[in-house]
């Protein structure tokens, strides 16, 4: 049975602990994404930039916070997914990745979604619309 039968609005999904953000994490999205912004990897331009250090890439962080429904694959898919960035990740930070369900229909789930540091900041947040497979 899908977890998403059970689950009631103002539940959670189980939430997802990053491992600690590596340049190599930065260097291999630069790659996969083509955004070679060199703040995402090298220290002396993010610094020449008035940043503190090497930031990680805001897509980067969206994209880890889709792993949320990763494991649902087979349940269905995420329909819609607008989010804001709140705060800039760094090498070492530890993302904690969260999702609350708000509002459910027979063929969608609506969560808020974050991405919250060690600190427990938020650096993303949003919301997924996760529309399930209807059988006929």
């Amino acid at each position: 049975m899908s977890i998403f039968a059970e689950l009631k609005v103002g539940e959670s999904l189980p939430e997802i602990q990053l491992s600690p953000v590596t340049r190599l994490d930065l260097i291999k999205y630069a790659g996969a994404s083509g955004d070679f912004n060199p703040i995402h990897t090298i220290d002396e331009e993010a610094k020449n930039a008035g940043l503190p250090a090497i930031i990680a890439h805001g897509m980067w962080t969206m994209g880890s916070l889709a792993k949320l429904f990763t494991p649902y694959v087979a349940d269905g898919f995420i329909q819609d997914y607008s989010i804001r960035f709140k705060g800039m990740v760094f090498i070492d930070d530890i993302l904690t990745l969260k999702a609350s369900l708000t509002e459910k229909d027979s063929k969608e789930l609506t969560f808020t979604v974050a991405a919250v540091n060690q600190h427990e900041k938020d650096v993303v947040n949003g919301r997924v619309v996760f529309s399930k497979y209807v059988s006929e």
